[in-house]
């Protein structure tokens, strides 16, 4: 080959390379991540969800594509962003909370959206049934009433003598609450527990219903699974302290920072799943058909140091079942 010509064939080789790569790129599945809070918060769970697509053979960059969309805590910021992924035609929307869930499907009805929520679906209205969700959506849940209702008889072990519970709802999330009041007050007539709910969506709400608290003085308080005191979790917690109240909240977040016990669902298993459940999506399973699976790993964590300097005895029998024990 003479060296004008190599060096044609050459050009013409770099030139196409590019071309390939944007070809490629185009052709590569991409998916909406839409979430409410940020990213610094939610890493190990993030990672999750990246482990759940790589066991059904996604993985971003070399086969798969991610238009992540956080909303930094601005949940009025969610139908915006919703409405950006749609635009940009994504494969599949992956929408972690109700208020989430709820605004990707108001953007859109024809794009696949995978949910976490723990709230029933069928009753926010996200889907038509767990087994035949009928429409473009379908994901994974946990029921709030259940884990009320463990959540009670933990509290319940832990201070025994404990008779009266003040459980802390956010009104502006209406059917969580709704869910939450019946699972409450169904587990606590079972316990012969008397119940007080207190509302709060705000944090100057949250530092009224502590002061309502300490005027009440309730044996224990309960916490309900909601983003919002996820997000004020410090303050829940300080505001618990300070009034000596024993408390259970829903996840490790709460007693990594000092709250006395958690039990909730694997926050990062229920990731994987939802990385799985998309990557089955991706492959061309339909979301009307693709039934809502509920997570099945549950954790507890004790915080062992807030319950000595609250005065209280551990039985060794929770210490026993605890899968994490703060010291």
């Amino acid at each position: 080959m003479k060296r004008r010509e190599f060096i044609t064939l050459l050009g013409s080789a770099a030139a196409a390379w590019p071309l390939a790569a944007r070809a490629q790129q185009a052709a590569m599945p991409v998916i909406g991540f839409l979430h409410g809070a940020s990213p610094v918060a939610w890493a190990d769970q993030l990672r999750g969800f990246h482990r759940g697509l790589k066991e059904t053979g996604y993985v971003e960059g070399e086969n798969v594509a991610i238009e992540y969309r956080w909303a930094d805590n601005q949940i009025d910021q969610l139908p915006a962003l919703a409405a950006e992924l749609v635009r940009r035609q994504v494969s599949v929307i992956v929408a972690f909370a109700s208020a989430v869930a709820l605004a990707a499907k108001a953007a859109t009805t024809t794009i696949p959206i995978v949910f976490y929520v723990g709230v029933d679906p069928v009753e926010l209205g996200l889907v038509a049934s767990l087994a035949r969700p009928g429409g473009n959506l379908t994901g994974i849940n946990f029921f709030v009433t259940e884990l009320t209702a463990k959540r009670l008889e933990l509290l319940r072990e832990l201070v025994p003598t404990a008779t009266r519970i003040a459980v802390l709802v956010n009104p502006a999330n209406p059917v969580n609450v709704g869910s939450t009041v019946r699972g409450v007050e169904t587990a606590a007539r079972a316990m012969g527990l008397q119940i007080q709910v207190f509302n709060a969506s705000n944090g100057r709400e949250i530092d009224a219903a502590f002061t309502s608290l300490a005027r009440d003085r309730p044996d224990a308080l309960y916490v309900s699974t909601d983003q919002l005191f996820t997000l004020r979790r410090v303050q829940l917690v300080q505001l618990a302290a300070r009034l000596a109240v024993p408390a259970i909240y829903s996840g490790s977040r709460y007693t990594d920072i000092g709250g006395l016990m958690s039990y909730s669902t694997s926050v990062t298993d229920a990731y994987r799943r939802v990385g799985a459940h998309t990557g089955q999506i991706l492959k061309g399973a339909k979301p009307a058909d693709l039934p809502v699976v509920q997570s099945t790993k549950f954790e507890m964590v004790i915080n062992a140091q807030t319950a000595r300097i609250l005065g209280l005895d551990v039985p060794p029998t929770l210490l026993a079942r605890a899968d994490e024990v703060i010291e």
